[in-house]
């Protein structure tokens, strides 16, 4: 079966060589970073903070900086996986025109990826919502562990993107820091649940896909409408859509081609680091 679908993608990379490539968790499960919704499309956990929450609550905002303090420990030690090296690749050979992830890791940069938009931005980084200054992950971290430093939860399992489950009993005397330049809120540098994406990032890249031949949607259900959105976009212009996801995606009935697998099942053994070019030799 995967010699089949390794078959049509690469297939459908050849007919369009400048490819607008969306991906979505399922890109990061074989890097350890676990995904919010299972095959159905459905949450696998209660859905995630809210944004007007996390500004208004103290509470919130105590929960989740004390699972981020255990969280980001582990997440910051991901690697990219053989999907990521790939799509690296890909973009060096032409193939790809533009990269747009849903996802907060990084991991495509650090594989070689270039042209790369964070559409829901990087959990590296922290920012002031009060004097929008920003700052570096690892110094908030230290900060946190500075005004916490009997943080010490008994059990903590990973949740996705530098999250990790607590019992509230875990969090309810944590210490929030405040910015250090105008004692305002800080918030990771990501797009929470219910917060609206920078008007100038989702144009630069819905002009991405103006510009390119067709989308490919890696590891994406498309649950979420900043992703959706651009498979809506997408249909209206005619351009050919295509999406490599295990289980069903919102955008199914829009698509041209949909392989039920992951990706990196497709890049298996002496494949995994096979470019559409190299079709006709590993298949020969």
């Amino acid at each position: 079966m995967h010699d089949a679908d390794r078959k049509q993608l690469l297939e459908f990379v050849e007919r369009h060589p400048r490819l607008l490539v969306l991906t979505g968790a399922g890109i990061s499960v074989a890097a350890g970073i676990p995904e919010y919704r299972d095959a159905n499309g459905d949450w696998k956990r209660p859905a995630p903070v809210q944004y007007s929450d996390f500004v208004r609550r103290h509470g919130t905002r105590q929960r989740y900086w004390a699972r981020s303090l255990i969280g980001w420990t582990w997440f910051q030690q991901a690697t990219p996986a053989p999907g990521h090296h790939a799509l690296a690749e890909w973009e060096q050979q032409g193939h790809i025109a533009h990269l747009v992830t849903q996802n907060v890791d990084r991991l495509h940069q650090a594989a070689g990826s270039v042209s790369v938009t964070d559409l829901h931005g990087r959990l590296d980084r922290v920012i002031c919502l009060d004097c929008t200054a920003m700052f570096d992950r690892e110094s908030i971290q230290a900060e946190l562990r500075g005004i916490n430093p009997g943080f010490a939860p008994a059990q903590a399992a990973m949740a996705p993107d530098g999250d990790a489950y607590l019992a509230d009993r875990d969090y309810a005397g944590f210490v929030v820091p405040d910015c250090p330049h105008c004692g305002g809120i800080l918030k990771p540098d990501v797009v929470f649940f219910g917060e609206t994406i920078p008007a100038g990032r989702v144009n630069a890249s819905l002009e991405a896909l103006e510009n390119a031949d067709a989308l490919l949607v890696i590891g994406s259900s498309l649950m979420v409408y900043s992703g959706y959105r651009f498979c809506l976009r997408a249909a209206d212009k005619g351009k050919p859509i295509a999406a490599v996801n295990p289980g069903r995606t919102r955008a199914d009935n829009l698509l041209d081609l949909k392989i039920r697998a992951t990706f990196e099942s497709l890049l298996e053994a002496d494949l995994s680091r096979a470019t559409p070019g190299d079709r006709h030799r590993s298949n020969g």
